[in-house]
């Protein structure tokens, strides 16, 4: 027996303007050339077109105009992110977006006055929740002791060496908190930086231990917070890899409609044909139910039909994006196994996306749960 979940598709004049605004910002600011000028930079990003993206108040779309944003809402953000993701545009605003989520939905009063204002205006924030290479833990082996100090490892946290905070999940009196770290806390050499895969991106070890924390710094809605900013993580995670499908798709079409071989375009062999259209359909599928997740998170606890909504975003993205980026490979024959091929940034993307927050395996045994009874 199936459970029937809410379906709902609105696209607001809020993301519309969002969308337009994106896209023309996105495309003039980061052309492939660009992209691969930051490919073996320190940060992986430009300070200035941060910069601008805060200016454009971009940081402030999912903060309440209380603490200085436009209260948008988060699914305002994903027109932004898929944008961003189209132009392989990568900037912290997914990390920082995450962390003042968690803020948002567990931080006290105090928490929420002195950092979402501060996020609205550029600060960069991130979460640190891995200390294992697996999203479906349950426990965490960071600890917080009784006396407030913080042991423990996290892995793989993005954007870490250009964040000031942190959103830093551990175990406080037998229960999981999360608890947020200024960067000014952490000891000399505590970050490890690590190389990805996907080289627009970086991310670092995190050595907490002898971190001393206030009673203060303990999010007090943690577990609700914890389970939200997982699933919209891979919301947005869904819809920067939507975007980046598109671009590959672009890609594909780009050469199949310009390579002759034996006196034909080989856009004109069935073989070629097919596989560009399933890109299409895949991504198409992965718009579709980005914006449908969109339609249906809000600021407060998500429900379960928002659940099943980004999980299935999750799932269905990640693959499309990861089909798409092993075909733009394919498709291009030799030259697309060169480094110098712009196809293999969309199979990279690809597979560093697909583990953040989660796998599409990962989400789909949650769904089967979720959905049948």
């Amino acid at each position: 027996m199936t459970r029937k979940t809410n379906m709902a598709l609105a696209f607001t004049d809020e993301q519309s303007m969002i969308l337009e605004s994106a896209k023309g910002f996105c495309s003039d600011r980061s052309d492939i050339t660009a992209v691969r000028s930051l490919l073996s930079s320190a940060s992986g990003y430009s300070a200035d077109i941060w910069a601008e993206m805060v200016g454009l108040g971009w940081t402030g779309i999912a903060i309440p105009e209380q603490y200085g944003g436009s209260e948008l809402g988060i699914g305002s953000t994903v027109p932004l992110v898929e944008s961003m993701g189209r132009n392989l545009l990568s900037t912290p605003y997914i990390s920082t977006t995450m962390a003042s989520q968690a803020i948002l939905r567990g931080g006290s009063e105090e928490q929420k006055a002195k950092w979402l204002p501060l996020v609205a205006e550029g600060s960069v924030g991130t979460l640190a929740l891995l200390d294992n290479e697996d999203w479906g833990a349950s426990a965490t082996s960071c600890q917080l002791s009784a006396d407030m100090q913080l042991q423990g490892t996290k892995l793989l946290v993005n954007d870490a060496a250009v964040a000031d905070f942190f959103i830093v999940s551990a175990c406080h009196n037998g229960a999981q908190v999360l608890v947020l770290v200024e960067a000014a806390q952490l000891a000399e050499g505590a970050l490890g930086a690590k190389v990805l895969i996907d080289e627009t991106k970086r991310a670092c070890n995190i050595n907490f231990n002898g971190v001393t924390l206030s009673p203060e710094a303990i999010l007090p809605q943690s577990e609700a917070a914890l389970r939200d900013i997982k699933l919209l993580g891979a919301l947005l995670t869904a819809a920067e890899s939507t975007g980046s499908c598109a671009a590959a798709l672009d890609l594909v079409v780009a050469y199949l409609t310009s390579r002759i071989q034996f006196g034909r375009l080989i856009g004109s062999y069935q073989s070629l044909k097919h596989p560009t259209v399933d890109i299409l359909i895949g991504m198409d599928s992965a718009r579709t139910l980005i914006y449908h997740a969109a339609t249906v998170v809000g600021d407060q606890s998500l429900d379960q039909d928002a659940e099943i909504a980004c999980r299935m975003a999750k799932a269905q993205a990640t693959e499309a994006l990861l089909y798409a980026g092993d075909r733009a490979i394919q498709f291009h024959g030799g030259m697309g196994f060169t480094y110098e091929c712009d196809a293999q940034l969309y199979l990279r993307r690809a597979l560093w996306s697909q583990h953040q927050f989660g796998d599409a395996q990962h989400h789909r045994t949650h769904l089967a749960s979720l959905l049948l009874d």
